[in-house]
Formats: C-alpha cells, sequence, structure tokens
C-alpha cells in the first residue's frame, strides 16, 4: 500500500513534469509562433515523450489554456458565506477567484496571458473556457439564490456581468490584475446603481 510520502512524491513529480513542460512550450511559443510549433517539439525540449506529454495535457492549446486551479476554485467559492444578495454574492466571487488566480504564479503570468491575446486561435481556446467558467459560475449563483438558471431574471444578470467583463477584458492593451479587478468591481457597482453615467 503507499504511504502518503509516497503520494506526495508522485505529486511533486508530476507537477515538475507539467511545469517543465509549460516551460518548454513558452520557450518554444516565443522563439518560433504558436502555430509552427508541434507537440512533438515541446515534447522533446522538455525531456519527456510523446505519449507522457498527452498523460498532462489533451493539446498544445491545454498547455497554454489550463491552469490546474479548479479545486482551489471550488473551495475559494464554498467558503463565501451564506445570505448575501446578489451583487454581494458576486464581489465575494470576484475577490475569491482573483485571489486564487493571482496566488498561481502561472495562472497570474503576464507572458502567457500575452501569448493567449496573441494569438487568434489560444484567443478563441480561451474564449470557450470563459464561457465555460462563466456557465459553471452560473450554476453556483444558481445554487446559492435558489434562482433557476432557466429563470430570465439571472439569465440577464449573468449576461450583464458577463457582457461587462468580456468588454473590460478586451478594453485592457496591457493585462494588469489589479487594475482589472479594481475596474471589475467599480463596474459591478455601477450595475447595481442602475447604470448611471455620472456619479
Amino acid at each position: 500500500m503507499a504511504t502518503p510520502v509516497d503520494g506526495g512524491v508522485r505529486a511533486q513529480k508530476k507537477a515538475r513534469t507539467r511545469a517543465a513542460i509549460r516551460s518548454a512550450a513558452m520557450t518554444l511559443f516565443t522563439e518560433q509562433g504558436y502555430s509552427a510549433t508541434t507537440v512533438e517539439q515541446i515534447a522533446h525540449t522538455a525531456g519527456v515523450s510523446h505519449t507522457t506529454f498527452f498523460r498532462y495535457f489533451t493539446s498544445k492549446e491545454q498547455v497554454i489554456i489550463s491552469d490546474d486551479l479548479q479545486e482551489a476554485r471550488d473551495e475559494a467559492l464554498a467558503a463565501i458565506p451564506p445570505g448575501l444578495d446578489h451583487f454581494e454574492l458576486l464581489r465575494q466571487m470576484i475577490a475569491g477567484l482573483f485571489e486564487v488566480g493571482l496566488a498561481d504564479e502561472w495562472a497570474a503570468s503576464h507572458e502567457r496571458l500575452a501569448l493567449i491575446n496573441s494569438d487568434p486561435e489560444l484567443r478563441f481556446a480561451y474564449q470557450l473556457e470563459t464561457e465555460r467558467a462563466i456557465s459553471e459560475a452560473t450554476e453556483f449563483i444558481s445554487d446559492y439564490t435558489g434562482v433557476p438558471t432557466t429563470d430570465l431574471h439571472l439569465q440577464v444578470f449573468v449576461a450583464a456581468v458577463s457582457g461587462v467583463m468580456f468588454y473590460l477584458a478586451n478594453s485592457q492593451e496591457e493585462p494588469d490584475h489589479d487594475e482589472a479587478r479594481a475596474r471589475l468591481l467599480a463596474a459591478i457597482d455601477l450595475l447595481e446603481r442602475g447604470l448611471p453615467l455620472r456619479d
């Protein structure tokens, strides 16, 4: 039977391998471009086999898009206290999820985000991942508030917030996490106040 120490060693080895693959991918993408880089090149540069690469990532785009933070995000959402109204719930969600992302070197990497924004294929994949995350957030808000996901009130609320998030993310030329969080929270305040054009 494997001991906890054995499990910890395996987890560390897996983490090192994933990091090596990501480092190799970032180097190659920077040097020769995303489209020109193959899985075989990434695996060779990382010092792993082609088969090993696919044990860790389903595609070369997932090397960049994925961030391994689903468990931490779930824990952050589970820690939100009950009884909040939908706007305060949203603020708590944003604060918690930003904290999770900023605490992770890979998720918060400016180089990673710049690469995603520079390549149409990666931008599209990232948009799909964002839409999946929004769907999960909608389910969480529904469970928290007791409002069904099919209810128009919830759908409009999520659509309004999502629209603001996409607009603010796409209007920021240089990714700055602290500024993005502040702008998004300020935008939530404006939505709650009924979208005034002046303070």
